[in-house]
């Protein structure tokens, strides 16, 4: 047995010990009366009774131990062509003064603040600011729609909203005030203030009364000191995918957060206290929470924030230059991130003209990687590529190649073994474990590790039925997969209707309630086909109502339009395709999973309770007709 497989032996045998140790790199103004704590069953909670703060833990914990005039933030815009550079001490007192104006308009332990912000240092410092006072954040991506952000103001009930006049994309200005105004018109809860602040690139009109300049209320302000608050209490809520309807707000709580993250820098990552970590992600997104701010701030690295692209700001050497200006060691994106770069630059030219002689690791997560990706940029780079499985309920790694504590060979398509912490089974649909590479649903055994998280906000039903239902003494992944005799993990599939596009889990049911409210849509499906860059892309298909004469491309048109304005344009939705029927069971499900494999050009066998078998010759024309599948060949 190797170092690995002693230390996850251990972590699963005596999770107290394991995790109670672990703690200890954690400061903590009370200690825990339990690591582990059973008394709310289904669910575990993590260090019980503990006190902490997180903000402290982050950044006033590294300037009292003497370590303040240490790198802390790298802010690398090249759409605005900025870097800026922030100490701990720095960074500590921004997010200080940022803490007291918030503070000082009434924001205190336990109450939401939404932030709705590009990727700019204001936006780490809003998130530590609310972690300093106990405020529970979450985080809007920016430039989401409207009424998404809506909803997410209706179920978090926020007592600030903390934004931006704009973000800058590759080729234009997004203005967010005008989509912030129109949420907070949509929304039966109305934040008593927002700060805005007023970005160079376009300037917004303020609210009278709501809405305040964001330097003018934190040049006067008094810095805040950190708040306390109970290891199980909320850090922040981030809403994902699920299915149709109320948004799905996990949250994620401080004491186990705050654990986890620093022992994955150390253990997962490989990367030691001062060294320059890098993740391509945006802080909208859980990469961005776990590894952009936390992780790194609170393992005392210098972590680095960037607004821009892998491609287009300006070429397809944009990850090469951020690497060898700010000497990043390790670089975690998105397996998408590759693609783009490899379309533009397929023999990796621009990559000679740069030196990466600090860079010693690729991590790769958000969406499975195919094994040419993960082997191109093996060849390339010529450092290790390791792809790594986790979720947003999750927080950190599920399975990966901990290098920190044992570099495994790697399996390309895997994302290596259960990380410490996680006992990973894949099951059938009676629950039963399946053996050795047997697909089926994967799952790991209760209690999950700290840092996972604890639940839904205001939804403590729907996450037992949502999660640890299906499987009694499981959390359900929603993945499908199977582990080889090696104790590998194969991650395959959803196991739902959830896609995955660029990295953004996204649900293909919220299309469909776009598209079936279209007047003229009778019925639709969405479904998401394999795309060499974005990893899947959705594609919906619509019945029409009978009677309806108008063209078919123009209702299509409308269909996409609509998409992209309630679900946004980070869903990719380009396609609609009108069809005479859908396929379907006798019971009168749809053959998704069918019309997905047409989509792709697989091979596929007759669904034994298929209704009429001759829709699906339909629907293969009809995506030839499109451009998709075989028949676009």
């Amino acid at each position: 047995m190797g170092k690995f497989d002693e230390i996850h032996a251990r972590s699963v045998a005596d999770p107290e010990g394991f995790w109670g140790e672990a703690a200890e790199a954690i400061h903590w103004s009370e200690r825990w009366d339990r690591v582990l704590d059973d008394s709310d069953q289904p669910i575990w909670r993590w260090f019980r009774g503990g006190k902490l703060n997180t903000c402290y833990n982050c950044l006033d914990r590294h300037v009292k131990d003497g370590n303040g005039e240490r790198l802390a933030l790298i802010y690398d815009s090249p759409v605005t062509d900025t870097v800026r550079h922030y100490s701990y001490r720095q960074l500590r007192d921004e997010v200080a003064r940022l803490a007291g104006a918030l503070a000082a308009r009434g924001v205190g332990r336990g109450d939401r603040v939404i932030i709705y912000m590009p990727m700019i240092p204001e936006t780490a410092m809003a998130m530590l600011a609310c972690a300093r006072l106990g405020a529970i954040h979450s985080v809007v991506f920016g430039g989401f729609a409207a009424s998404e952000l809506a909803t997410r103001i209706d179920d978090c009930r926020p007592k600030m909203i903390l934004s931006a006049s704009c973000g800058i994309e590759v080729a234009r200005v997004v203005q967010y005030k005008p989509l912030l105004d129109a949420a907070i018109m949509m929304a039966r809860h109305k934040p008593e203030r927002c700060l805005i602040l007023q970005r160079p690139q376009e300037r917004c009109e303020l609210a009278p009364g709501r809405d305040e300049d964001w330097q003018e209320a934190v040049a006067g302000a008094e810095p805040a000191d950190c708040v306390p608050v109970e290891a199980t209490d909320p850090l922040y809520i981030l809403y994902t995918s699920g299915t149709t309807g109320q948004p799905k707000g996990i949250v994620r709580d401080n004491g186990g957060h705050a654990v986890a993250l620093k022992w994955s820098m150390q253990n997962i990552y490989g990367v030691e206290p001062g060294e320059v970590y890098w993740a391509a992600s945006d802080v909208g997104w859980v990469v961005g929470h776990s590894y952009i701010v936390y992780g790194p701030l609170l393992s005392g690295n210098t972590t680095v924030l960037y607004e821009g692209k892998p491609v287009g700001t300006p070429d397809a050497g944009a990850f090469w230059r951020v690497i060898e200006q700010h000497g990043v060691t390790t670089l975690f994106t998105a397996p998408t991130a590759f693609r783009a770069i490899r379309q533009q630059d397929p023999e990796a030219k621009l990559l000679a003209g740069y030196d990466l002689a600090k860079f010693r690791t690729l991590f790769l997560a958000g969406e499975r990687c195919d094994p040419d990706t993960l082997e191109w940029a093996q060849k390339q780079l010529k450092v290790p590529v390791i792809d790594h499985w986790w979720q947003t309920e999750t927080g950190w790694s599920i399975a990966a190649d901990c290098i920190g504590i044992e570099a495994l060979p790697v399996k390309p398509g895997s994302p290596t073994k259960a990380v410490p912490g996680w006992r990973l089974e894949v099951l059938d649909p009676d629950g039963k474990p399946m053996g050795p590479g047997q697909v089926g649903a994967i799952a790991g055994r209760l209690p999950m590790p700290p840092g996972t998280t604890p639940g839904i906000w205001n939804g403590r039903e729907r996450f037992v039925k949502t999660y640890l239902t299906n499987f009694p003494g499981y959390y359900e992944t929603g993945d499908a997969g199977y582990i080889d005799e090696e104790g590998y993990v194969f991650v395959m599939a959803r196991t739902d209707d959830i896609i995955n596009v660029a990295g953004h889990r996204l649900s293909t049911g919220a299309m469909e309630e776009v598209l079936a409210a279209h007047p003229d849509v009778a019925e639709c499906a969405v479904i998401g086909i394999a795309d060499a860059l974005k990893g899947q892309v959705p594609v919906g298909f619509l019945v029409l109502s009978a009677g309806v004469n108008r063209p078919h491309a123009e209702i299509a048109r409308e269909c996409v339009a609509m998409v992209r304005d309630r679900i946004g344009p980070v869903a990719a939705f380009k396609t609609a395709i009108v069809v005479q029927r859908l396929p379907k069971t006798r019971s009168g499900k749809i053959l998704r999973r069918t019309m997905r494999q047409i989509a792709d050009g697989e091979d596929y066998k007759l669904p034994a309770t298929i209704d009429d078998p001759a829709i699906l010759e339909e629907i293969t024309q009809s995506l030839g007709g499109a451009g998709i599948g075989r028949k676009a060949g």
